[in-house]
């Protein structure tokens, strides 16, 4: 049942429990232990929100919701105490219908693929999303900007594996400029990446990324459509969910213009499982969730955490929950204790309702609820019987929603992979650039060895040829000597050949000769007697 002002959640004491429109962007919260009637709640409040045209956004953590899409059935074991429940609050609106539904799955099993780029993600949930401490957070924020600086597009997972090993080869510079950046650094992020490739990470990367427009469509009739997050696989990579609804929320916010408070709202987001947003987040990325769920509403935007207990919502963030439903709580522990006391303490008194006893008293579709009243402050809290849903209370079969898949406004728009060129591309064709010119100039080097080994060579050649030309121009020069020395000794023999005396000649020189030695001689004697004679005479005259 809804109005012009508000939808019908319930009754509790005796009046009907609205949610008023205007005050829906407030936010809210549904809580309660297992099996205590969370996921009909939430379902009827989605319905309410469908039929008075408000597109809505719901995680569907165990499948139950994929329901909405079907009408409920008279055969339906629930059927008579819908029927028993709706007879009792007075709820005269109440028949079974179908709600229009857009299916959406991470890994495109499900639903439509629902994608985003690296760039769009950031790194301050990305490093959430790998689990980075803070100083790997500080190189995963430097790979961004250097990418930017570049003019490199991060797409998918690829890119930023490709930009990151881009960094760790530009470590030395990127530290002078930047601060530290080490190759040790790069390898554990490059890990956390392989870790999210095998939890199916790499699916939520890459293009056609999704337009939000096509979480705010109406149908014909004008009721909102109800987009499904199929996130029963995705539940097994708890980090995975809770940074991609968290990245969904800040696009909702970065792209939506301000409203402020419209007549009803934009869209309303369903978080489930609400604490794994929580757990173990670093001071940043809860002050972000904070700030975005603060400043949201402003975008039209309304925000419902779905979750077993209300403490695991920081109180920063709880402080903005103004439309609260309580289911029952179990007091096993003393964390359920004090979860009991938490949330009566949240409630605005109601004099006629003991909420920290009534807390472990309600009963299946039963809860403690308190909405804000048209002017901004919130109703006393009351016990109140949650209104039944229209719709299947169950999963679709997969024939079911492979026909809604198929059949709805969305199409095949975002079916096919789009790969374009991004950062992988253009450093993998600069290092083979790179590659391709160290190979030429590897090449050119060889060859200026080959040539300085050819040309020494060559050298050794050309002397050793200059050397044998000088040997044997030496050597045809002593011959040349040798045969002046030849000649001009066979000109001399020759010519004492030809001055030798013929044999008459000698003959005649011979006699002469003979002659001349005989005259000799005599004259020899005469004057060798006279000079003795001479040396005698001499000799005795003086004695």
């Amino acid at each position: 049942m809804t109005d012009e002002t508000g939808l019908f959640i319930g009754t509790g004491g005796g009046e009907r429990q609205i949610l008023n429109f205007r005050r829906a962007n407030r936010h809210g919260l549904i809580a309660g232990a297992t099996g205590t009637g969370k996921t009909v709640t939430l379902q009827g409040i989605a319905e309410g929100f469908s039929r008075a045209g408000v597109p809505t956004f719901l995680a569907d953590v165990k499948g139950d919701l994929s329901g909405m899409a079907m009408a409920g059935s008279p055969t339906a074991k629930v059927h008579d105490a819908f029927a028993a429940r709706a007879a009792e609050i007075g709820d005269t609106d109440w028949a079974y219908k179908d709600n229009p539904v857009q299916f959406w799955d991470l890994f495109g099993e499900q639903g439509h693929p629902i994608r985003t780029t690296v760039s769009e993600m950031g790194p301050l949930l990305l490093a959430r999303l790998l689990d980075l401490n803070e100083v790997q957070e500080g190189v995963l924020t430097i790979a961004f900007h250097v990418a930017d600086k570049d003019g490199l597009l991060l797409l998918d997972l690829d890119d930023l594996q490709a930009m990151l090993s881009h960094c760790a080869t530009r470590a030395d510079e990127l530290t002078i400029t930047y601060g530290n950046v080490s190759k040790a650094t790069v390898g554990t992020i490059q890990r956390s990446l392989l870790q999210l490739r095998s939890q199916g990470g790499d699916h939520f990367f890459g293009e056609p990324a999704l337009e939000i427009e096509d979480f705010f469509k109406l149908d014909e009739q004008g009721r909102g459509i109800v987009n499904i997050l199929a996130a029963d696989k995705l539940m097994a990579s708890p980090k995975l969910y809770s940074t991609f609804l968290l990245w969904l929320l800040s696009e909702l916010f970065e792209t939506l213009p301000e409203v402020g408070d419209p007549d009803k709202p934009k869209l309303v987001f369903f978080f489930d499982e609400a604490h794994l947003l929580f757990d173990e987040a670093p001071k940043a990325l809860l002050d972000k969730v904070e700030q975005v769920v603060r400043l949201i509403r402003s975008k039209g935007v309304g925000v419902y955490f779905i979750t077993q207990n209300p403490i695991d919502i920081p109180e920063d963030v709880a402080g903005q929950l103004g439309n609260r439903v309580q289911h029952a709580l179990r007091a096993f522990t003393p964390r359920d204790e004090r979860a009991i006391r938490s949330a009566a303490e949240t409630f605005r008194a109601n004099p006629g309702v003991d909420v920290a006893t009534a807390i472990t008293e309600l009963k299946v579709g039963e809860a403690l609820v308190s909405l804000l009243q048209a002017d901004g402050s919130p109703s006393p809290v009351q016990r109140t019987l949650i209104k039944p849903v229209c719709s299947r209370v169950g999963p679709v079969t997969p024939v079911e929603r492979g026909v809604i898949r198929e059949t709805d406004a969305v199409g095949a728009k975002y079916d096919t992979v789009i790969d374009r060129e991004s950062a992988e591309e253009l450093l993998a064709a600069k290092a083979s650039e790179a590659q391709a010119a160290a190979a030429e100039a590897k090449a050119a080097e060889e060859q200026a060895k080959l040539d300085a080994v050819q040309a020494k060579e060559d050298e050794k050649q050309r002397i050793a040829a200059e050397k044998e030309a000088a040997r044997q121009a030496k050597e045809a020069e002593r011959v040349r000597i040798a045969a002046e020395r030849e000649a001009q000794r066979e000109a001399a023999r020759q010519a004492r050949e030809d001055a030798k005396p013929s044999f008459t000649e000698k003959m005649v020189q011979s006699a002469a000769r003979s002659a001349a030695t005989s005259v000799g001689r005599q004259v020899a004697g005469r004057l060798g007697g006279q000079l003795l004679r001479g040396l005698l005479g001499g000799l005795f005259k003086g004695r």
